[in-house]
């Protein structure tokens, strides 16, 4: 049916009842007789509205603690029929269903539920059946029937009947369909992925991913690509959960690497100090400590500061005014931490470009979780990199033990190491990184970057020589070869510390014995593709 139907009867069956009352009352100022069960008719009544309990319209009782109250052919019958089938019309008059025109049903807060770690029992509790069950049949049949299971869409149907004469369109019903699909697959997804973990089910048979629709974006990676941001309601800190203070809607790349710089700057622990990180295309540019957030972001900016142009900062504590006003003399896309004082928001409020996110809190990084990509035909999907090493799990496997002050550093650039690209390279001095390579090749061209780097650095900040010299290095993964070792050697280099496992673990051993480093083995890898 193309034409605009009319609404004469609905049923509205909600959980959240935000809004509630108002839309009930609109609809009942247009004639519209409404049908309602449990909670949602209690509060209808007490607002002095007329309802019909369905348990009226079905001639049974809800039951079994409220699981058995919609599942009835007289329900389902009014959703289902076809209005221009005889057929329909007249199974309908002979059992007395009464046609339902308009669906309104939001479903237990199964993710709230689960969000909130209740209990198993309350979980499964939590699971709707007979919501789903009416959104699918009402979407099913939108060619007559009309479904709203968001709050945010009640002005949209009041709009459309205003402009409609109590009708709504075809078009109308269907976008609400498209939407109402939409949310009983995410509901499913969200309930079979609970199950998975549940039972410890690592790969399902079937696996699903959902989300809601945050903002739509300019455009993707580049401008020709279309893009949106959509959220899966973990309640992880970061940049889906943060308030923005300021600046322009984030882009499509703003969201990526603040995710990245956030999920970095999280691995240092607060109370042990001030940690900031610099990122650029989701690589960091400079991480360090430092007695005070505005140390710490002076010497991850002098990492490389032509890379920190344009980058996304973040820390681990709360942002202050001196540490804003360090961060303004440069032009910066975005700043995230757990919190900033009033005077750095007075110091960005002059600069209108720059986001200020706050997120009341940091992502822990050793907590379980899941990631994917996609591939053609398909997806990837894998275990969040939450993999941790600490003094007591690293092997010295040189001639040179190294002192406490390196085995310091190598845990830093360990850290930092495994959200580098691979192949990743990452020099440190005093828990600072003074050179990174990224994302290359060769892990040799790794090492050379990030010694160039250094080097560039060095000469802008005046220094007689590069600040690898000295410093220890960290690699996401084994060095298959001696040569990246001897490579290492030549940019000053002290000590390394890397995954270990290479068939030639004993060539690359004796070159560092021979050059004088001091070498530790972690037997975990950092590969970040």
């Amino acid at each position: 049916m193309s034409h605009p139907v009319p609404i004469r009867r609905a049923l509205i069956s909600v959980s959240d009842k935000t809004g509630l009352i108002d839309f009930a009352r609109k609809l009942d100022a247009r004639g519209i007789e409404i049908l309602s069960t449990g909670g949602s008719a209690r509060t209808l009544r007490e607002a002095g509205l007329t309802v019909i309990d369905v348990a009226d319209v079905t001639g049974f009782p809800e039951m079994m603690d409220g699981r058995v109250k919609t599942l009835h052919p007289v329900v389902h019958g009014g959703l289902l029929a076809l209005r221009d089938n005889a057929e329909h019309q007249a199974a309908m008059e002979a059992h007395g269903i009464g046609p339902i025109d308009l669906l309104v049903v939001n479903l237990y807060p199964f993710e709230e539920t689960v969000a909130k770690g209740a209990s198993h029992d309350d979980c499964i509790e939590n699971i709707d059946i007979g919501g789903p069950a009416m959104i699918r049949a009402a979407a099913k049949n939108h060619g007559f029937v009309t479904v709203i299971v968001d709050v945010q869409d009640y002005d949209a149907l009041l709009a459309e009947l205003d402009a409609n004469d109590d009708r709504t369109t075809l078009a109308f019903r269907q976008r609400q369909a498209q939407i109402a699909y939409a949310r009983t697959a995410a509901y499913d997804a969200a309930v079979s992925t609970w199950l998975a973990g549940a039972i410890g089910a690592e790969t399902p048979r079937r696996r699903a991913f959902a989300g809601t629709l945050a903002q739509p974006l300019r455009y993707g990676e580049n401008p020709h690509q279309s893009a949106a941001f959509y959220v899966t309601g973990d309640n992880r800190p970061g940049v889906a959960t943060a308030k923005q203070w300021q600046g322009k809607e984030l882009s499509y790349n703003n969201i990526n690497d603040t995710d990245a710089a956030f999920e970095l700057v999280a691995e240092f622990d607060p109370v042990e100090g001030p940690a900031c990180a610099i990122i650029k295309h989701a690589n960091p540019c400079g991480v360090a400590r430092g007695e005070t957030a505005l140390e710490a972001y002076k010497r991850a900016f002098d990492c490389d500061r032509t890379s920190a142009f344009g980058g996304i900062v973040a820390l681990n504590q709360v942002l202050d005014g001196p540490t804003a006003e360090e961060i303004a003399r440069i032009f910066t896309e975005v700043v995230i931490a757990p919190d900033a004082d009033e005077d750095a928001k007075r110091v960005f409020a002059a600069k209108k470009n720059l986001r200020l996110l706050t997120t009341g809190g940091l992502p822990d990084p050793r907590a379980p979780g899941l990631s994917f990509r996609q591939v053609a035909g398909g997806f990837l999907v894998q275990g969040r990199d939450n993999g941790h090493v600490s003094l007591s799990d690293l092997k010295v496997v040189s001639d040179r033990q190294p002192d406490d002050a390196e085995l310091r550093d190598m845990l830093f650039a360990w850290t930092v190491a495994k959200h580098v690209k691979s192949n990743a390279i990452v020099y440190a001095k005093d828990r600072a990184t003074v050179g990174i390579g990224a994302g290359q090749m060769s892990r040799v061209d790794s090492t050379r970057i990030g010694r160039r780097k250094s080097e560039d650095m060095a000469e802008a900040l005046g220094l007689g020589q590069p600040l690898t010299i000295g410093a220890v290095v960290a690699s996401d993964a084994f060095f298959p070869f001696a040569d990246g070792i001897e490579a290492l050697a030549e940019a000053g280099a002290r000590a390394v510390i890397q995954p270990g496992g290479s068939m030639r673990d004993d060539e690359v051993i004796a070159a560092a014995n021979r050059l004088g480093l001091a070498m530790v083995f972690t037997g975990q890898r950092h590969f970040r593709h």
